[in-house]
């Protein structure tokens, strides 16, 4: 009777890290994002993440939201310094997140300034 429930343990912990594994080392898609940096905080309260959202038109209909790992110090402080600028951002969406990853699917690799589609002529 043990040794069955041994195996079972077993099975279930090698299925959780490919589960694991997975989500961590394959993403969905990657691409880039451009818009007005709005909001970036870090919230949470057994584990902090970092959570902003970039507006992607005039009237901030289209909102992006994403995560940043709490590894990636130099996207965060590119990010802090750049709360009210058009930034361009690099991201990987994964099939899944971790509660202690963020909340959104889509994690921040790389920040650009970029220019304001609304005021290029100035």
């Amino acid at each position: 009777m043990k040794k069955v429930l041994f195996y079972i343990l077993g099975v279930l912990a090698v299925l959780y890290l490919l589960y694991f594994a997975f989500i961590t080392f394959v993403p969905y898609s990657e691409g880039t994002r451009t818009g007005e940096l709005i909001k970036f905080s870090r919230k949470g309260v057994i584990a902090k993440t970092w959570e902003g959202e970039i507006s992607q038109g005039i009237s901030g209909a289209q909102i992006f939201q994403f995560s940043v790992l709490g590894s990636d110090k130099e996207v965060i402080k590119q990010l802090q310094e750049n709360e009210g600028n058009y930034v361009k951002l690099t991201y990987i969406e994964r099939y899944a997140t971790f509660y202690f990853w963020g909340d959104s699917k889509y994690f921040i690799k790389k920040v650009e300034e970029a220019q304001s589609p609304h005021f290029r002529d100035r």
